[in-house]
C-alpha cells in the first residue's frame, strides 16, 4: 500500500551551495515544515544528512517538533557508524538500508531536499 510523502536527506543542510547557507537554508525548511499542517509521513537521512539529527544540530528541536506530529524519522546506521555519531543521535530512530528502501517504495511521492 502507498503512503504519503517522504523526504530524503542526504547533505548536512540543503541545497547545492556553501555549507554555510546549507545549514541556513535547512534551519528554515525545518522550521516552516514542522509549523506547516501538512508534514511528510516520513524523512530519511543517510551520508552527510545524518549529521541533522545529531546533537548541536541548528534543526533538531524542528525534527523533534515533525516527529511529535507522526514524522517518522530513520537515521542510516552505516553512516552513524562511519562518522562516529552512533551515540550523537538526538533525534528519530537508526535504521538499516532496507528500512530506508522500504519507505521510498511504499511511498506516494519521494522529494530529495
Amino acid at each position: 500500500m502507498r503512503k504519503g510523502t517522504v523526504y530524503v536527506v542526504s547533505r548536512n543542510g540543503l541545497g547545492d551551495a556553501p555549507e554555510d547557507l546549507q545549514r541556513i537554508l535547512a534551519v528554515n525548511f525545518f522550521g516552516l515544515s514542522a509549523n506547516s499542517e501538512h508534514s511528510p509521513e516520513t524523512i530519511l537521512f543517510y551520508a552527510d544528512g545524518v549529521k541533522l539529527a545529531c546533537e548541536r544540530s541548528a534543526v533538531v528541536e524542528s525534527l523533534r517538533a515533525l516527529e511529535k506530529k507522526g514524522t517518522r524519522l530513520i537515521l542510516c546506521r552505516t553512516c552513524l557508524d562511519y562518522f562516529g555519531l552512533m551515540d550523537k543521535v538526538a533525534v528519530g530512530s537508526v535504521g538499516k538500508m532496507t528500512d530506508i528502501v522500504a519507505a521510498m517504495e511504499s511511498a506516494t511521492k519521494v522529494v530529495n531536499v
